[in-house]
């Protein structure tokens, strides 16, 4: 599959929506979803792109009209690692793959571990923040996202109750697949996947990751579908 592959586009349209949502949370409203790229015109939230590519011709001025560029540390998700930025004063920050799990892939065994179950509660996105951030409050991850129809976060539970596991679920509609990130915990893919699969059951899981969080998807049954290029301005 080449990098501009059907699910290449549809994890990156996928990851755009639920940017998009999480802005939303914030009262920030939506973004613009054009034809190649979405955007947003007010500085989106840490770790937030401005700005996601949906396809590999989108020219770095669609994607820079849009945003809001006034200080330092905007940034790009350049899904199709395919645009070059340093002219305009950015730089690459990471390298990623985007991943996809067919439907039909057999959901791994848990072990006799509690199954994952979405947060329900303000109190329990709370924690379930600390828990993903290690301890230290960030106000990330808000309340809305909870009344959000496309958006699941799903806590893994220890014996004692406490939330050790997580990841945010987001679903898309057009295309049909369920995008799967800020996934944290002690080996938390099989948990996590078999709450996908019987939430979301025949629905293809897409996502993106790096380093040893790639290495640990592929392992349970995600592919490389292309590559991916986060940028930053630096002035």
């Amino acid at each position: 599959m080449t990098r501009s592959g059907p699910w290449a586009r549809a994890a990156a349209r996928n990851n755009a929506e639920w940017c998009d949502a999480l802005c939303r949370a914030h009262g920030l409203g939506a973004g613009t979803f054009g034809g190649r790229a979405w955007t947003h015109p007010r500085r989106t939230p840490p770790y937030y792109p401005d700005a996601v590519t949906l396809a590999p011709e989108a020219s770095a001025e669609q994607v820079l009209d849009g945003i809001d560029r006034s200080a330092p540390g905007c940034s790009v998700k350049d899904s199709f690692a395919a645009l070059d930025l340093t002219g305009h004063g950015f730089e690459p920050l990471f390298d990623a793959q985007w991943i996809h799990r067919p439907a039909d892939a057999p959901a791994p065994p848990l072990a006799g571990a509690a199954p994952w179950e979405p947060v329900r509660t303000a109190a329990g996105l709370a924690a379930w923040e600390t828990a993903w951030s290690g301890g230290a409050p960030m106000d990330l991850f808000r309340p809305a996202l909870l009344t959000d129809p496309a958006t699941t976060v799903l806590a893994g539970r220890a014996p004692d109750g406490r939330i050790v596991a997580g990841a945010v679920v987001s679903h898309s509609a057009d295309p049909g697949v369920v995008g799967v990130s800020n996934v944290f915990g002690a080996d938390p893919w099989p948990g996590c996947l078999a709450a996908v699969t019987r939430l979301w059951p025949g629905t293809p899981a897409v996502g993106y990751e790096h380093g040893d969080d790639l290495t640990a998807a592929l392992h349970h049954g995600f592919t490389a579908t292309g590559t991916l290029r986060v940028w930053v301005s630096r002035v």
